[in-house]
């Protein structure tokens, strides 16, 4: 990235009083593992946890927006100190539309990280549409910046380093 780009990132970042994340795929390597009674599975990396409790702690809201279950990720998010967890949810807009209107917040005030077509009608959204490394190419296309880092590796400690240190914010 250029340095006109760099600043126009930064003061975008600067506004952010909200980030949205998905969970498949941008928490996690977007694999399920499934056990022989159909249970399933997941791994998260440490570093994304701490991410995400640094943000909460900076006073910025975390939300989750995810279309699948998982009341395993549900108990993370809470031990993490998420308020904003909605699980198994089809359409994510209606979903992100009432949490804006709950918090009182703009479209530019507000962050999406996520990596599918499904998370595109809140790229396209949000003042700051973030993505993941290993992205569907239309997430990426439509996202403002792009981790270094896969879905589930570091992506969700480095968009939130970047939101914490335009804010000067970061530890």
């Amino acid at each position: 990235m250029d340095t006109i780009m760099d600043e126009g990132l930064m003061a975008q970042a600067r506004k952010i009083r909200c980030v949205v994340f998905d969970i498949d795929g941008v928490m996690t390597d977007g694999m399920l593992y499934l056990g022989p009674n159909g249970e399933e599975t997941k791994a998260v990396s440490v570093r994304d946890g701490l991410g995400i409790k640094q943000l909460v702690d900076a006073g910025i809201h975390v939300a989750v927006i995810s279309g699948r279950p998982s009341e395993a990720m549900r108990q993370r998010l809470q031990h993490l100190g998420v308020q904003h967890i909605h699980l198994n949810i089809d359409q994510k807009l209606p979903t992100f539309e009432a949490l804006q209107a709950e918090l009182g917040l703009s479209d530019e005030q507000c962050a999406m990280m996520g990596d599918d077509t499904p998370d595109l009608p809140l790229l396209r959204r949000c003042g700051l549409a973030l993505t993941v490394a290993d992205a569907h190419p239309q997430a990426a296309a439509a996202a403002h910046w792009q981790s270094q880092f896969v879905g589930g590796a570091g992506a969700v400690r480095e968009a939130s380093d970047l939101i914490l240190d335009a804010q000067g914010k970061l530890p």
